[in-house]
């Protein structure tokens, strides 16, 4: 299936690019998610004159994600949980209770922003998570799970 990208979309290509993708990655997430449009001449020649408008849109979310980046990274936030004799928890810290602790520190993300590739935190200590805040602004903050009194 040939689509016209209508938005950046990581690992695949950027704005006005014509790229191959499989049927369901088309017809389930790209053309719902307003990332694409079918390949069809009538949309090649809309998407030329689109062009200059969707590139602005697209400039105008990186300042943004630039914006929010001096805001995000380097932030730390202390996440109270409760655990056992040996430093494990009961339980785990995830991507929820870390937007929920930077809500505290008046810090905005969302749960999708929030990249845990070793999974959710199971024990105390201090943690690099990763926030991505634009597929090219990738943001870190620190956590540290400390045990309830």
């Amino acid at each position: 299936m040939n689509v016209i990208l209508l938005d950046n979309v990581e690992n695949l290509g950027s704005i006005g690019d014509l790229v191959k993708v499989k049927p369901g990655y088309g017809r389930n997430f790209l053309i719902p998610q307003g990332k694409a449009a079918l390949a069809t001449p009538e949309n090649i020649k809309q998407m030329e004159a689109r062009r200059a408008e969707l590139e602005k849109v697209a400039a105008e979310e990186l300042a943004a994600a630039k914006t929010r980046f001096g805001a995000i990274n380097g932030t730390e936030v202390v996440i109270t949980a409760n655990a056992g004799s040996e430093d494990k928890l009961f339980g785990s810290v995830g991507p929820i209770d870390i937007v929920e602790a930077l809500a505290g520190v008046q810090v905005e993300a969302e749960r999708a922003e929030i990249r845990m590739p070793e999974g959710p935190i199971q024990e105390l200590g201090e943690f690099q998570i990763g926030v991505h805040l634009h597929p090219e602004v990738d943001a870190e903050i620190n956590v540290r799970v400390v045990a309830a009194e």
